[in-house]
């Protein structure tokens, strides 16, 4: 299986998507692969999302991620649809222990230092730094980083191409989490020749800030 982890460091982004038509899934797929991104976490914020999870895991060098996760029947779930790791909006003791049990990679969402400890304590190093607009951005992480060297961020909520580069300078941060790079109205409307080019943006920011 994909080292989760390294895929993600290697490209620095992770599209997160909701969406509501699962017979829209196979051309998501092919709009981010077209643009360069062979990956997505699709939020279980919609029925049809574990359908969109097994679509997108049985394409060849897809990686999949389950996020929106906050009870356990939801890890067993997403692992059965074919997931490869899990992203939670805060951090569940008991969401952390059932990911453990199913060996998947657990990316909790913290924000705090008590948080971070949390996720310390469970085993976990990589995490989610969640909302990260409304919580104070780049700035927080940097100080929350100098504590915690061995943490690494996936930053989400209320990221733009825009202050993208903020996130990608800092050593902390693994990679960055965008909606904006899949929205929900752009995947309801087909226009996923616009996804292919908000991935190719996306990822000549990631070039130019390396």
């Amino acid at each position: 299986m994909t080292d989760v982890y390294e895929f993600m460091g290697a490209s620095s982004l992770v599209p997160v998507v909701v969406i509501e038509n699962p017979a829209d899934a196979d051309a998501l797929g092919s709009a981010l692969e077209d643009g360069g991104l062979p990956s997505a976490e699709i939020t279980l914020r919609t029925p049809g999302a574990l359908t969109v999870i097994r679509e997108l895991a049985e394409r060849p060098g897809f990686v999949v991620g389950a996020g929106t996760v906050v009870r356990p029947k939801q890890v067993d779930d997403a692992v059965a649809a074919g997931a490869s790791y899990i992203v939670s909006p805060g951090f569940s003791a008991d969401v952390a222990r059932e990911c453990a049990i199913q060996r998947v990679p657990l990316i909790p969402g913290t924000v705090t230092a008590t948080e971070i400890q949390m996720a310390l304590d469970a085993g976990i190093e990589v995490m989610k730094f969640f909302p990260a607009g409304a919580s104070g951005g780049a700035p927080v992480i940097k100080a929350l980083s100098a504590p915690f060297p061995n943490v690494r961020f996936v930053p989400t909520g209320g990221i733009t191409l825009d202050t993208l580069p903020d996130y990608l300078r800092i050593p902390a941060v693994l990679a960055v989490g965008g909606t904006w790079i899949a929205p929900r109205d752009i995947i309801a409307a087909q226009s996923f020749k616009e996804i292919t080019q908000r991935v190719r943006e996306a990822l000549a920011v990631v070039e130019e800030n390396k």
